[in-house]
């Protein structure tokens, strides 16, 4: 399982897994587009509860501009995770550059409420035609 997730992050015992693709058929290189999807999956193998609560992303394209992305949850939830649970979702990034790179942290609140940030892995996104 953990083959089919390339890039991978662990904080405080809970693991940010990313597997990457570009979408050719969401993409338009001739207006500057192009589109690629990453799916997420965050294991818990601390010993609490912990809760997702908001997200941080910078996306960086190949002129170096830097986006910064935050927002509540993801993908409209804000998953609890017990010990030994995952979370799964899809989501995706469009660039006006054919390739850029993401990155982030996601803030979880313990069973106490106390936060903890935990690290998104940064991860390439590349076109195949650019891709080395």
């Amino acid at each position: 399982m953990k083959n089919l997730f390339d890039h991978a992050a662990t904080t405080d015992g809970v693991t940010v897994r990313v597997s990457v693709n570009f979408l050719p058929e969401q993409s338009d290189p001739a207006n500057n587009k192009w589109f690629w999807i990453y799916h997420i999956r965050i294991e818990n193998a601390s010993r609490e509860r912990v809760q997702l609560m908001t997200r941080h992303w910078r996306i960086t394209d190949a002129q170096g501009l830097v986006r910064h992305v935050d927002g509540e949850g993801v993908v409209g939830e804000q998953p609890v995770l017990t010990p030994g649970r995952s979370h799964d979702y899809v989501s995706g990034c469009p660039l006006t550059t054919p390739f850029g790179s993401m990155e982030g942290f996601y803030t979880f609140h313990r069973e106490d409420g106390t936060p903890i940030e935990v690290r998104i892995p940064f991860f390439p996104l590349a076109a195949p035609a650019t891709a080395h």
